[in-house]
């Protein structure tokens, strides 16, 4: 395997919520959900919550090749529930939770999963880029966010509007017409987009959190063939910086509206042995 990894917070000073990881053959990405400082009723944090699903969830995926990526993430929300439910609140509306990305080769094929709105970007070796995304929860929050995006980011105003808008969405979590993330229920890793592809018409792999993804599918600026073009000259930092670049030139949110003036952004990019 030949994996580049990038990743960074979205302020200096904040934990990343980020978490993504390799092994021989595997990969994952998590997202971890939830509002900074905000009471979540887990002691723990929404940082320690990716990380742990995530370390979990890529050691079941390694151990046992032939099980199904849904039953190996479905064990690992188990996991992840036995280690802090005698001291966790998981039934608190805003428990932490996480979108999850995994790839696993075996038999000559790359078997995928994708729960929550991170993406996973398949360049064939015909050209052709496939951006595997789950967009359940983007087309709920877009019924429910137009009071958000009519206000400048980082106003007390729109902090209000963010506030209503996320607590109407986690009320739309993990239930049919909702959205599916992980979170303390193993069922929702039934929900999840899955598929295989055949190695061989892979030219690489790549997964990245929503806040990698902003050049494309926020900001308009690139396209998937543009973001392959900066992985394969330059690096996962690089797309960052150019993330970060089209933020900072607009932190009130004033081009693009956007519920978090800059967020945690991670890429892992795997370009398959030959």
């Amino acid at each position: 395997m030949n994996v580049a990894l990038g990743t960074l917070p979205a302020e200096p000073d904040q934990q990343n919520e980020d978490f993504a990881a390799a092994a021989p053959g595997a990969a994952v990405l998590l997202d971890g959900a939830g509002v900074a400082g905000a009471e979540t009723g887990c002691v723990h944090g929404i940082a320690w919550f990716s990380s742990t699903l995530g370390g979990l969830l890529l050691g079941n995926i390694a151990q046992d090749p032939a099980r199904p990526l849904t039953d190996c993430l479905a064990d690992a929300i188990r996991g992840v529930r036995s280690l802090h439910e005698d001291t966790c609140d998981l039934t608190y509306r805003a428990s932490p939770t996480s979108t999850v990305v995994a790839v696993r080769v075996g038999g000559g094929a790359l078997e995928y999963l994708v729960l929550g709105d991170s993406t996973l970007l398949l360049a064939g070796q015909d050209g052709k880029t496939t951006a595997v995304t789950d967009d359940r929860l983007d087309q709920v929050g877009k019924q429910l966010r137009a009071p958000v995006d009519r206000l400048p980011t980082g106003t007390p105003e729109h902090a209000a509007a963010l506030a209503q808008y996320r607590d109407d969405l986690t009320g739309l979590r993990n239930r049919p017409g909702g959205f599916w993330i992980a979170g303390p229920e193993p069922r929702a890793a039934e929900h999840a987009l899955t598929g295989t592809v055949p190695l061989e018409s892979l030219a690489s792999v790549t997964l990245l959190s929503d806040g990698a993804t902003r050049l494309v599918d926020r900001f308009g600026l690139a396209d998937w063939t543009d973001v392959l073009d900066v992985l394969a000259s330059a690096s996962p930092d690089e797309l960052i910086r150019r993330v970060r670049a089209a933020e900072n030139g607009d932190p009130d949110g004033q081009r693009w509206p956007r519920g978090k003036a800059r967020d945690d952004a991670t890429v892992l990019h795997w370009v398959p042995s030959s």
